[in-house]
């Protein structure tokens, strides 16, 4: 189940408006193409690369659905417009894989490297989207423009933004998060949860949520919460 108005998942506290979230705040979002251009590597018999075009071949579809970052707050009443990832997978890539059947695992990455790494069970759920608006505008840079995954049901670090690649791997890949040294060794030492799903509480692969939720605390400087929450 995704969050609504109504109900949050554990550890979670709504919040005023949609925070830029993210590794790099510190920095602006990256400067990408305007058109959306998204190269697929890993076991493909052939070179692909997805564009607006290619997309267009596919229905639009909308999906109403909050983004819970895993420190603990929820951005709620979101509305993200683009295409269903399971059909961009089944109709667009899965045709030109060596061995689509065995394909088990997806790495999405972003014009900032960063990469997050998702199941293909998790990938193609129905609400899972490559969206490219939310809340009937065009992604802004702050929000992953100009194409973004987004896992309602995953917390934030899986829904990468400014979206460049997708890889397909029939192993589990090396949890590379990232390719600068510093943040790497950060993502590795607090070892994201392998599925991350919200209701589950699955922030951490080791650690519990009990721990992890008054860290977060002391941490993180969360936003305003939403008063009728």
């Amino acid at each position: 189940m995704s969050g609504s108005p109504h109900r949050l998942p554990p550890g979670q506290r709504a919040v005023v408006g949609f925070p830029r979230f993210g590794i790099d705040l510190h920095a602006p979002p990256p400067v990408t193409a305007s058109e959306i251009s998204i190269v697929v590597g890993g076991d493909v018999a052939e070179a692909l690369v997805i564009s607006d075009a290619l997309l267009g071949s596919l229905p639009r579809t909308a999906v109403d659905a909050d983004l819970h970052c895993v420190a603990g707050w929820s951005a709620t009443d979101l509305r993200w417009e683009g295409w269903r990832f399971d059909d961009v997978l089944n109709r667009l890539i899965l045709p030109q894989t060596l061995e689509g059947e065995r394909i088990a695992f997806l790495v999405f990455i972003g014009a900032d490297g960063y990469r997050s790494i998702v199941t293909r069970e998790d990938a193609v759920r129905a609400n899972v989207l490559l969206a490219d608006r939310l809340d009937g505008e065009p992604l802004t840079p702050e929000h992953g423009a100009p194409i973004r995954l987004v896992s309602p049901d995953q917390y934030g670090y899986i829904n990468t933004k400014h979206l460049t690649r997708i890889e397909l791997h029939v192993e589990q890949p090396e949890p590379i998060f990232h390719p600068r040294r510093s943040v790497q060794r950060a993502l590795r030492a607090v070892h994201p949860h392998d599925r991350a799903r919200v209701w589950q509480e699955e922030r951490h692969r080791y650690l519990p949520s009990w721990l992890t939720r008054p860290l977060y605390r002391l941490v993180v400087r969360l936003p305003a919460p939403r008063a009728d929450h």
